[in-house]
This record gives C-alpha cells, structure tokens and sequence, in this order.
C-alpha cells in the first residue's frame, strides 16, 4: 500500500495532529487539575446533600401529614376524641417534668441542718 501524498500533505497532516493532540492534553490537564478535580469532589457532595436534605424534608412533611391526620379531619376540624387524651398526656408529662426538678422542702431542710 503506498502514500500517494505529497510531503507538504503529510506535513500539514502532522501540524493537523499536532493541534488536536495539544487540544486533547489542555483538556486532560484542566480535568486532572487540583482545582477541578476539588470543584468536581464539591459539587458532587453538595448534590448527595442537596438530594439527602430532599429525602429528608420529604420524610419529614410525610410523618408531620400522617400525625396531623391523627388529631385533625380531612375538614380541618380538630378529632375531640384525639386531641383532649393527648393534650392531658402533654400536660401531665410536664407537671411531673416541673415537679421532679423542683428540690423538695424535706430535701432542703435537711441539707440546711448538715
């Protein structure tokens, strides 16, 4: 098989290669870079949380909904039968909550005589 091209051809052939070639290295430096390659690790992680923080707020407005649904109808008016049983629960979790870290008169009188 032989080259029917002249010398000036393959010369222009060669500086054509020579172009693309130098095209190809600047890319692969550009990505093989620091710089790039820390931009790259960083958009990528600010995606995972980008996307994690969107489970999440989705996870979230879900459990929020299925307890709202708990204690309020479909109307918007609060289930009475729900609300009062969950509101004593509440109050009486904080009384004792409020009555436990109180220090009591006995308690304190008796510290004073020590």
């Amino acid at each position: 098989m032989s080259d029917t091209r002249t010398p000036a051809q393959i010369e222009a052939d060669i500086i054509s290669r020579r172009a693309q070639l130098a095209v190809v290295l600047d890319e692969i430096g550009v990505r093989v870079h620091p710089k790039t390659m820390i931009g790259d690790a960083k958009a990528k992680v600010a995606s995972t949380v980008d996307r994690t923080a969107g489970r999440a707020f989705v996870a979230v407005n879900r459990s929020v909904s299925d307890v709202k649904a708990q204690f309020v109808t479909e109307e918007g008016s609060p289930r009475l039968e729900r609300v009062i049983p969950a509101a004593l629960l509440v109050a009486g979790a904080v009384a004792l909550l409020t009555l436990s870290s109180r220090p009591s008169s006995s308690r304190s009188s008796r510290r004073k005589r020590r």
